[in-house]
């Protein structure tokens, strides 16, 4: 049964939906992961003693840092932006999940109105 073409451009979308949704999953979990690293060397960097020779990446390149807190700032900041960015990604995969949501209710009633069984349409578009 052919399937009328609104419905079949609106199947479209869900399944960009979809793409996008997974797309933005796959770069929370990467910004969290960087996060834990960064507060985990943050965590570790307190440990070490204060005249310890460190150094710090700029590029492809290490540079002996001056001290301690330099090493220290350079991470916090790069802490507190992370932490903007994990939630900012937040924010939009948790908007990109009420759209899915209302689209994938809409999307079964418009199968069902057409009399195609949303599970059967589901599986044939995966």
């Amino acid at each position: 049964m052919a399937l009328p073409a609104k419905l079949q451009n609106d199947l479209k979308q869900f399944q960009r939906l979809q793409q996008e949704l997974g797309t933005i999953q796959q770069q929370h979990l990467q910004l969290d992961l960087k996060l834990r690293e960064v507060s985990h060397t943050l965590d570790e960097l307190a440990t070490v003693p204060e005249d310890a020779v460190l150094y710090r990446p700029i590029g492809g390149l290490l540079l002996k840092a001056k001290n301690r807190k330099e090493v220290q700032d350079l991470l916090t900041e790069e802490k507190e932006t992370l932490e903007v960015r994990v939630k900012a990604v937040e924010r939009q995969e948790n908007h990109l999940k009420e759209r899915y949501t209302a689209m994938q209710q809409d999307l079964s009633q418009q199968l069902q109105a057409a009399g195609v069984s949303p599970t059967a349409g589901a599986e044939s578009e995966s």
